[in-house]
């Protein structure tokens, strides 16, 4: 009999690993269901994981309204400006999370309704190494899986622990809101909110940016297209190149915060009714007793297996581990995870998981939706790789003109040995629709010179067309290409 604790068990990452390890060992002649005893661990209230309740699935709820509204907002063709009545607004996502998340709890409770499987409803903690105390009770599994998914990053900054300040999570049930705020963080989280409490509430926004753009990792005309769309068209005032030295409270009576910025080598004060935290999220081990342990979380504490460095029967998946915290990443992870647990109990060498990156930043309100799958041209150069690299304006496809969003790019890195697809990236309307897609193309290291060229239909996947028969043209045209044929894989249909 083998034993498995999962701590975590309402989350993505842990309800995936449950499901791959009742379904692995029903499967499994050398370890069927009736030599695995499962114990799922959660305290949530009302429980359903991060995602579901706090994340992306309300978020996308809470964007839609204002997206509407900047849409009739933006377009001249139209008369009048709609209100967005965040009342409604968070009804509505309401209802939808608490559907969502009602069906996971009944997911995990049906697990628990098997033989030799067990939900408990409580807190976990170690006590030593692998044993657990849950409640009243105290368990010694022979494995444990960590899935406790993040907490906010609240950076280390002199006085912060003296105001007050807002997160991601407290902006999705705000009704109310702020005549000025300052927000920290302008990465995916801030990128998708700053435009949401500009739209539907129109506070005035500071911005503090550390580095010269947003999007520091792509080429630099993605964080320029960023920086104009949101001065623009949201009033965002955002100061980059800017660093955060301390915090302080602004009155007695108020919550009005006073900071102090470094820009230029000079110091700054910048004051607002409220300060925004959007700075990311860390692991979530507060209280479960870790110490107790031989694990110690830092960088390269779990590893590609879903192992822990320091315990080889204790493994760590989703958010908690540190290495991407994406839904669809957690969830692939806890698979991993469930089939190595299995392989390590009969013995057997761990498979590692690897993913493609995969991520879309639903910015500018999911209007200018950012994509990245696969290489960067940094991170190709970075491997060595000789590539093709080319790019387009979205101004350039009349379509984003007809539909009244010309702004934004994509960019297409093919290897210029074989013609594979290696990664896309757009910041352009529908970019996030055509992610998956290009997930396909690269996935499937599919040659651009044998895509079909089919042109049913003027559409805004367009900019993929133009930058298929642009690479195509590029290959042709390097003596060092390894074409045998000619790039006739992707004409333009007449």
């Amino acid at each position: 009999m083998v034993h498995v604790a999962i701590v975590g068990a309402y989350g993505s990452a842990g309800v995936a690993v449950a499901d791959e390890l009742v379904e692995r060992a029903g499967e499994d002649a050398e370890c069927s269901i009736s030599d695995l005893e499962l114990t799922l661990i959660d305290d949530g209230e009302p429980g359903g994981g991060l995602c579901i309740l706090k994340g992306c699935m309300p978020s996308k709820d809470v964007l839609s309204a204002a997206q509407h509204r900047y849409q009739v907002r933006h377009d001249d063709r139209l008369e009048g400006t709609p209100e967005v009545v965040p009342e409604r607004v968070i009804d509505q996502k309401d209802e939808h999370i608490h559907g969502f998340a009602q069906h996971r709890r009944d997911h995990v409770h049906e697990l628990a309704e098997r033989d030799n499987v067990e939900f408990i409803h409580d807190t976990a903690e170690f006590v030593e190494e692998r044993v657990l105390e849950v409640g009243d009770r105290t368990l010694e599994p022979d494995y444990v899986v960590i899935a406790t998914g993040s907490v906010v990053n609240v950076p280390d900054l002199p006085g912060i622990e003296d105001v007050s300040f807002s997160t991601s999570a407290d902006v999705l049930e705000a009704a109310e809101f702020p005549d000025s705020a300052i927000v920290m963080g302008f990465g995916y989280i801030g990128l998708e909110l700053v435009p949401y409490l500009s739209e539907v509430s129109g506070v005035d926004l500071t911005v503090i940016e550390h580095d010269e753009r947003p999007l520091d990792e792509m080429e630099p005309e993605y964080g320029e297209t960023i920086l104009e769309l949101y001065r623009e068209q949201f009033d965002a005032e955002i100061l980059t190149q800017t660093d955060e030295k301390r915090i302080e409270s602004a009155g007695d009576e108020t919550n009005d915060v006073r900071m102090i910025v470094e820009r230029d080598g000079t110091e700054e004060i910048l004051e607002a009714e409220e300060l925004y935290l959007f700075t990311g999220r860390r692991p979530n081990v507060d209280g479960l007793g870790l110490e107790k342990t031989a694990l110690e979380v830092d960088e390269g504490w779990v590893d590609s297996t879903m192992q822990a460095r320091d315990d080889e029967r204790v493994f760590v998946v989703g958010d908690v581990n540190g290495r991407e915290p994406i839904l669809h990443v957690a969830k692939e992870q806890g698979f991993a995870a469930g089939e190595n647990v299995l392989r390590h109990a009969r013995g057997e060498e761990l498979e590692p998981y690897t993913n493609v990156p995969h991520h879309v930043i639903f910015s500018g309100l999911g209007v200018y939706p950012f994509a990245r799958i696969g290489h960067t041209p940094a991170t190709a150069s970075a491997s060595e790789m000789k590539t093709v690299v080319v790019s387009s304006e979205a101004s350039s496809e009349g379509v984003f003109k007809s539909k009244n969003h010309p702004e934004g790019r994509a960019t297409l890195v093919v290897n210029a040995e074989d013609g594979s697809v290696l990664g896309y990236q757009g910041l352009h309307l529908h970019a996030d629709v055509m992610a998956k897609t290009m997930q396909l193309a690269v996935e499937m290291a599919l040659d651009v010179r044998e895509i079909p060229s089919r042109a049913y239909h003027p559409t805004t996947p367009e900019i993929l067309d133009g930058l298929l028969r642009e690479a195509c043209s590029e290959l042709a045209a390097r003596s060092d290409c390894v074409a045998t044929d000619p790039p006739s894989g992707f004409q333009r249909s007449e």
